[in-house]
């Protein structure tokens, strides 16, 4: 096997970590002290202020959740990579921590990048990320020159950490420059770490190493390669056992794919967060055995981490406003991740991700609007002012003749709103944004399979929060996540229906409490 690896972790300091980390501290509450929040979620983690983008860390520990993520402090927009963190007991009521990495050593001079935490034998906790730097010196049209790194926490409470160093270095004759996001787990009494790369020619892959003591690696192998030669690279990758209805284990390999085009409904992002389900077996490659699937089907979704705790895999994506118009970034803030969700394989054999059971617990009072019927062109008020709830309703599709109905939610008295509809000629559920006054535009759409369809019902269970929306359907089986930012004044949610008329079976909507980082 080929060895990446140095005898001895690799710690070269160029700055002072503690100064770098007040420093960012000072700049994040320079951002938030004029902060706008017109669309600052109330119950999505966001950072106080500043530019956010990947869930990182996730974990588990002594008793706290904690959710780290990577933060540029000085700006709205993407910059030198640090990471925030916030934690919780009951993944209700959240508390901000100190700012865990700022870059202090060389081989991370321009971000610590994202990466994952793991448990130990020892019951011990340890971070892994990637150490970034420009390979010119200066910005990035030399490429990136990235390194895998580890680091140590300094207490149980995870707010502070000492790095440890690079462990694994970069062959440059063999990577196109990417080379990032490690993921660790244990098989067997082996640890295995997978990671991103862009090979020397521009191929989207993930790399497997292994290890007896965490600290020194072994390459073993491409984990896998992805078919689509326009893919040149594999970020955020994720990779972990599952079972399925009849307690088979089967993998579920995760990345978000730099590079693939849009195809019909599909790739419609700039890049797209996706799954394959297959098998592994320690020290072989993957094989697949489905193609490559959207883990959401919304404007807004990347960079996915998951995490098992207690048998629950647990996943947290990136709501990535990708594309301009970007109105938060006015606001002195931006981007923000999406509900926590738990991954389970439906009877289907296909992945389900439904928000994890804690959400119901931020429900704070519950407007039962019981069955609804509008007819040709109908439409109800359902709520006058709604920044923040969640709506579950079941539509009767047998019994509704409309060819689009739904919810537009963020209807402000300028006509502006999104609309989460069932398109019937499509046979999707789609988030719509045409109408939105700010921010990007355009519409999304979500499949349902011929079951689905053929059941006569559809289930949604609708978030609604100050800039956001996440869409489930039938209980997970597909998910959408966009941004949708209000115009001015009350923001009513209508149920509606176009050229025909809707039946709904059941209508709530409960409106949800603060998780407490406003």
């Amino acid at each position: 096997m080929t060895d990446f690896t140095p005898e001895t972790p690799v710690l070269t300091p160029i700055r002072d970590h503690a100064a770098e980390l007040a420093k960012a501290e000072a700049g994040v509450a320079e951002m938030a002290a004029k902060r706008n929040n017109r669309w600052y979620p109330k119950y999505h983690i966001a950072s106080n202020g500043g530019w956010i983008n990947d869930p990182n860390g996730l974990c588990f520990y002594k008793g706290r959740w904690h959710v780290f993520y990577q933060l540029h402090p000085y700006g709205t927009q993407w910059g030198p990579m640090h990471w925030g963190h916030v934690s919780s007991t009951d993944m209700l009521n959240w508390k901000r921590e100190p700012i865990m990495f700022a870059p202090s050593l060389e081989q991370e001079k321009d971000g610590v990048f994202s990466g994952s935490a793991v448990i130990d034998d020892n019951g011990d906790l340890r971070f892994y990320y990637t150490g970034h730097r420009w390979a010119n010196g200066h910005d990035n049209t030399g490429g990136d020159w990235q390194v895998q790194m580890t680091a140590l926490p300094d207490n149980d409470e995870l707010t502070s950490a000492t790095k440890q160093g690079m462990i694994i270095d970069c062959p440059t004759d063999k990577v196109d420059h990417h080379y990032r996001d490690p993921k660790v787990w244990k098989t067997g009494d082996t640890w295995y770490m997978t990671f991103g790369v862009s090979s020397a020619d521009k191929r989207g892959q993930m790399w497997l190493f292994s290890s007896k003591d965490m600290v020194r690696w072994e390459y073993e192998r491409v984990l896998f390669q992805h078919p689509d030669p326009d893919v040149f690279m594999l970020e955020c990758p994720d990779f972990f056992p599952i079972k399925d209805k009849d307690g088979n284990e089967k993998w579920v390999i995760g990345f978000s794919a730099m590079g693939s085009k849009p195809s019909g409904f599909m790739n419609r992002n700039v890049s797209n967060a996706g799954y394959m389900i297959g098998t592994w077996e320690p020290g072989g490659e993957f094989k697949p055995e489905t193609e490559f699937r959207l883990w959401d089907c919304g404007h807004n979704y990347y960079a996915p981490q998951s995490f098992n705790v207690d048998g629950r895999q647990i996943v947290y994506g990136w709501m990535s406003p990708f594309v301009q118009p970007i109105p938060m970034e006015d606001d002195g803030w931006c981007g923000q991740l999406t509900l926590p969700r738990e991954i389970t394989l439906g009877d289907d054999g296909d992945v389900v991700t439904a928000p994890v059971a804690e959400m119901e617990g931020l429900r704070e009072d519950t407007l039962d609007h019981g069955s609804v019927t509008l007819d040709m062109d109908g439409e109800q008020i359902i709520a006058d002012d709604a920044e923040a709830v969640e709506i579950e309703m079941t539509i009767d599709l047998a019994a509704s003749t409309a060819e689009r109905a739904g919810l537009k939610i963020h209807a402000t008295e300028d006509g502006a709103y999104t609309y989460v509809a069932y398109d019937g000629q499509i046979g999707r559920v789609v988030v719509d944004r045409q109408a939105m006054a700010n921010g990007d535009r355009g519409y999304r759409a979500a499949p349902l399979t011929d079951a689905e369809l053929a059941s006569g019902k559809l289930d949604l269970r609708v978030f609604v929060d100050r800039g956001s929306v996440e869409v489930y359907v039938n209980g997970g089986h597909q998910v959408l996540s966009s941004y949708s930012y209000a115009s001015e004044g009350p923001r009513a949610i209508k149920l509606v229906a176009e050229s025909g008329s809707l039946k709904v079976d059941s209508l709530k909507l409960h409106h949800m409490k603060s998780i407490g980082l406003e």
